[in-house]
């Protein structure tokens, strides 16, 4: 497949999406974006996020609503820690994880597997 080529909307999801602390919804982003002056329709922004996650500049992870929530993030494999409070997200290695599933699939004959693990609490700013 071709990659897309880039335009202003798609930067400007992206660099929105870089400012934003931790998850953050099309809706927010969009937003964010119309109070900056932008004419971009909520339809392109959900397009670009689209894409941004195809091509691993973005995560994303639905909410305990169901909601799609997104966010800027590093190409290496990891995983999320998420205050339900205030979003803070930190990416996380988790080796015993990576063993743990590649050991399941590996015992119900599974092949080609991933996984993303998120994991929701309350940081230690919002605890205290």
């Amino acid at each position: 497949m071709a990659e897309k080529r880039n335009t202003w909307q798609k930067d400007a999801v992206s660099h929105a999406l870089t400012e934003a602390k931790g998850f953050v919804s099309a809706q927010q982003l969009f937003l964010v974006l119309k109070q900056h002056g932008s004419t971009i329709s909520l339809a392109t922004v959900y397009r670009a996020l689209t894409e941004l996650v195809a091509t691993g500049k973005a995560d994303t992870l639905q909410s305990k609503e169901g909601e799609a929530l997104y966010r800027d993030c590093s190409a290496d494999h990891h995983h999320h820690l998420v205050c339900r409070k205030c979003g803070l997200t930190l990416e996380i290695e988790a080796q015993e994880a990576e063993s743990w599933a590649s050991k399941v699939a590996k015992e119900n004959g599974f092949s080609e597997v991933s996984h993303t693990i998120e994991i929701f609490g309350i940081c230690k700013t919002c605890s205290s």
